[in-house]
């Protein structure tokens, strides 16, 4: 593919170079005038390969997100079987759709898209050299005097190319500038207020290891079979351990406190996969964890996974989940209109509990109300 770019690129260049005017189409004058429909056919086709690209590579890169936390969680339907990645989100696609529209009917003409595909493609470029550059200074270890002045050649590079796209700024530069920003807005507003919920929670709870002290002092009745508690933080006590307490005034036999991370890489090894602590007197603490390109399926997790411990039974395990609903207060978190979003983001989202596929019929949430 590469040569092919080449090979395309230098001969559009050397046809500009000798007749100027090409430069207003250089990419059809390169062939003769017979050939022009067929090469329209032909970049008609390779277009929609391409963004069939595109498509799959959000679809991937929004999976990706949700499991790093940057984003709500969405219905993901996966189309293959046999390999992970091949995924599709009904959302994402709705919105593509949407955006396209808007934009073509917006730019009007693809000479005009074709200034904001220039920053696009700049701006990628430029972040993707900056990445690698991080990449290769604190994973591959590379020595600083090859590093440094690579890096500044092919980042000074980049950042001529966006700045000589940039000169065009009101006449369509602007438009990826804001999608990025926007992407950005959202994502960050997203990961800041789940941590202030997750902050909220835990300040207003005990930790598990002062809970089952306080247990001991005055024994609940116990029943039989195993309860898990979902929890963001199996450190400390679940809000919905401490409503069924409350509430139903029992506690199971065996509690199980199981948060589920995600790896800030693929796939998870074998060995990091999970972490099991036995608290004694019937708690146990377990972490999942999983790569950012894995299904996070808890019930799976728990039937193939070597989990220490009694075997977890279906039909004998109850999932115990909180339904958090969230309030905003002022002058608190984040700004109020940043609050909004992030309160409209978590009403839309896919439960917790369908996002990790828990089974309904084994299910019992627990509503929680946290102000941030």
């Amino acid at each position: 593919m590469l040569p092919c770019l080449l090979l395309n690129y230098f001969g559009q260049g050397a046809l500009i170079l000798a007749d100027p005017n090409a430069v207003s189409n250089p990419f059809y004058l390169l062939v003769p005038h017979w050939a022009r429909y067929p090469m329209i056919a032909l970049a008609t086709m390779a277009t929609v390969i391409a963004s069939q690209a595109v498509i799959s590579g959000s679809f991937s890169v929004t999976r990706q997100a949700i499991q790093l936390g940057y984003l709500p969680r969405m219905l993901i339907v996966h189309t293959s079987s046999d390999e992970i990645s091949h995924v599709y989100v009904p959302w994402v696609n709705r919105a593509l759709f949407i955006a396209v529209i808007m934009v073509v009917i917006g730019f009007g003409s693809s000479a005009a898209l074709g200034i904001a595909y220039g920053v696009s493609v700049t701006g990628t470029m430029l972040i993707s050299g900056i990445l690698i550059t991080i990449l290769a200074a604190e994973r591959w270890r590379v020595r600083p005097w090859i590093l440094w002045p690579m890096a500044t050649l092919f980042i000074g590079i980049d950042l001529a190319f966006l700045s000589a796209n940039m000169v065009k700024f009101f006449e369509g530069a602007w438009f990826p500038l804001l999608v990025g920003v926007v992407a950005f807005t959202i994502m960050r507003t997203w990961r800041h207020g789940r941590d202030l919920v997750r902050r909220q929670v835990n300040r207003d709870s005990l930790r598990i290891e002062h809970f089952i002290e306080s247990v001991l002092v005055d024994p609940p009745v116990r029943v039989h079979g195993t309860a898990v508690f979902m929890t963001p933080s199996n450190d400390y006590l679940p809000p919905a351990l401490l409503h069924n307490l409350k509430h139903n005034m029992v506690l199971h036999e065996r509690n199980v406190l199981l948060s589920v991370e995600t790896l800030a890489v693929p796939r998870a090894e074998t060995s990091e996969r999970l972490a099991y602590t036995d608290l004694g007197h019937g708690f146990a603490r377990l972490s999942l964890r999983f790569g950012y390109m894995e299904d996070p399926n808890v019930p799976d997790a728990l039937k193939h996974w070597s989990i220490p411990g009694p075997p977890l039974d279906p039909m004998r395990t109850t999932f115990f989940a909180s339904r958090e609903s969230l309030t905003a207060r002022k002058g608190e978190g984040m700004a109020q209109w940043r609050d909004k979003l992030f309160l409209y983001m978590s009403r839309n989202a896919t439960p917790a509990t369908e996002f990790f596929g828990i089974p309904g019929n084994r299910l019992v949430e627990l509503g929680t109300q946290v102000a941030i």
